[in-house]
């Protein structure tokens, strides 16, 4: 009989704490309930004594999703405990994850305490957490980083106080597979009660090899791994959930495991992560990228051609991606563009599908055919995305080889219209400048970068710019077949993020 691997998804915790990727309460909940749909086993929703928003943002998805297990993180301070529980305690399978350093360098530098201290800290807050759950599980923030006999010690004590679930994190990326696997190994025979708790794993890509990290914890006796989609996460970013999964279903003679994810809708949940996050997927990421599955040298075309399997060792299909071939255009119905949409993997509600619908038409009138690039686009544009404080209304750009480049801008704060115009190095520097007036911000743009959504000649242009304000970096994106106006929705959407993370208080890190 296999065994079952969890999948532990902290996509909206640690995701989120990679820089200008903050997601509000909506945008959390959506990607949670994509989450339930792909199997995934617990969704860490937040850390709910971080902010008041993140707390919200844990309760909303507790009391939403049916099945899944939700997991709020908290440290081993009793008021962080008691939040965490308050979060989660709605849920249908509630899980207090609980942290702490165990590494001397984190001990003694970061939290200024002793070994003796935190050992006690840790039976003291496992046992006050099982007064509200039996599902616990203790953390050992830098695991990798620490005295092999003081983790066991822990983990002892941990699972003796009543811990469920052991997760020992590569937190800084450090290791590589041989030590992991070593360490492992090491931990489960000196720790006497390691068999009455799941032993997890979570690493960082600081090395690039967290996947490999995870695989070869597997290997060693991890039953639980613990990623995110698209790898998204601190500095380099976690283990990707699409590539153990993907690792797993196509490397059953090495990982006989199974496992409750539907590998089907990994391609449709990567860009939803995508999308709401605004960090682009590289082109060629594992699974997910764009070129994950695109040919161009004619040996390899001839090869596909005559056979995939000579240069695919997995199915498109089998990661949600299809060959449909239903054209979208300026005379097809609304029926139509939801039963594409709802194989794109969005199910849209009446009133959505009416937004989405009337952007459709408009757009259609400049294409001759709508892609699935651009459909994308507009459920971000015209769904995903909340009520804004900053709203572009109109905007007038003039530009040439004779004249000084001016942009006037019509900008909706917070529902009051304003306008103003301005000049610019360029036409889009304009459009930035006169923004940046009437929104009167200091914002410094990092990274101003232009793709093409789509090919062809009438393509939508996709803008992502960098902002940076005080201590705050946040991502913007816009698209629009028009370069310039793109370029004027990502710069609002910058401001808008930016917005929204001056309302919360900076996340606490683990």
């Amino acid at each position: 009989m296999k065994d079952r691997l969890i999948f532990f998804d902290t996509t909206l915790r640690d995701g989120e704490q990679s820089p200008g990727a903050s997601m509000n309460t909506a945008e959390k909940l959506r990607i949670a309930v994509q989450l339930e749909k792909l199997g995934v086993d617990v969704i860490e929703a937040g850390f709910p004594a971080a902010s008041e928003g993140d707390s919200e943002a844990v309760s909303a998805i507790a009391a939403k999703l049916k099945k899944t297990e939700i997991a709020a993180l908290t440290r081993t301070a009793k008021e962080d405990i008691d939040l965490a529980w308050e979060a989660v305690k709605h849920a249908v399978k509630p899980r207090i994850h609980i942290f702490v350093a165990t590494s001397d360098l984190h001990i003694t530098h970061k939290l200024l305490s002793t070994r003796e201290q935190i050992l006690q800290d840790i039976i003291e807050a496992v046992k006050y957490a099982k007064g509200f759950t039996d599902n616990i599980e203790f953390s050992a923030e830098d695991g990798s980083r620490s005295d092999r006999d003081y983790l066991c010690k822990v983990f002892e004590a941990a699972i003796e106080a009543g811990a469920t679930t052991i997760n020992l994190p590569d937190t800084v990326g450090y290791v590589v597979p041989e030590e992991y696997t070593e360490l492992l190994k090491y931990v489960q025979a000196h720790t006497p009660n390691i068999d009455k708790a799941v032993l997890s794993v979570h690493c960082h890509n600081d090395l690039g090899l967290a996947t490999s990290n995870t695989l070869a914890a597997i290997k060693a006796g991890a039953r639980q791994v613990e990623v995110t989609i698209n790898g998204i996460g601190e500095r380099a970013g976690n283990t990707s959930l699409e590539e153990v999964a993907m690792a797993i279903h196509t490397k059953q003679n090495i990982f006989p495991l199974t496992s409750n994810i539907n590998t089907e809708l990994i391609c449709p949940t990567s860009k939803l992560v995508s999308m709401i996050t605004g960090i682009l997927v590289q082109p060629n990421k594992a699974i997910v990228g764009a070129n994950a599955f695109a040919h161009e040298a004619g040996i390899h075309q001839d090869g596909v051609l005559k056979n995939p399997l000579t240069y695919e060792i997995m199915k498109p299909e089998t990661v949600g991606l299809g060959g449909n071939s239903l054209v979208l255009g300026k005379h097809s119905g609304k029926h139509a563009l939801q039963a594409h949409l709802k194989e794109m993997g969005y199910d849209l509600s009446r009133e959505e599908i009416q937004i989405v619908f009337k952007k459709f038409k408009t757009l259609a009138d400049k294409k001759k055919n709508i892609e699935d690039e651009d459909l994308e686009s507009i459920v971000t544009e015209g769904i995903l995305r909340t009520s804004d404080v900053f709203c572009l209304d109109y905007l007038h750009v003039t530009s040439g080889t004779t004249v000084f480049p001016m942009a006037s801008v019509k900008l909706q704060i917070n529902g009051r219209k304003t306008q103003d115009s301005h000049y610019g190095n360029g036409p889009i520097d304009a459009a930035f400048n006169t923004i940046a007036k009437l929104a009167d911000t200091d914002a410094e743009l990092l990274r101003f970068s232009i793709s093409a959504l789509t090919g062809g000649t009438d393509a939508q242009g996709e803008v992502t710019v960098r902002l940076k304000d005080g201590g705050l970096i946040a991502l913007g994106r816009g698209a629009d077949s028009d370069i310039i106006v793109a370029s004027a929705k990502a710069y609002v959407d910058g401001l808008n993020r930016l917005e929204y993370l001056k309302k919360r208080p900076k996340q606490l890190l683990s």
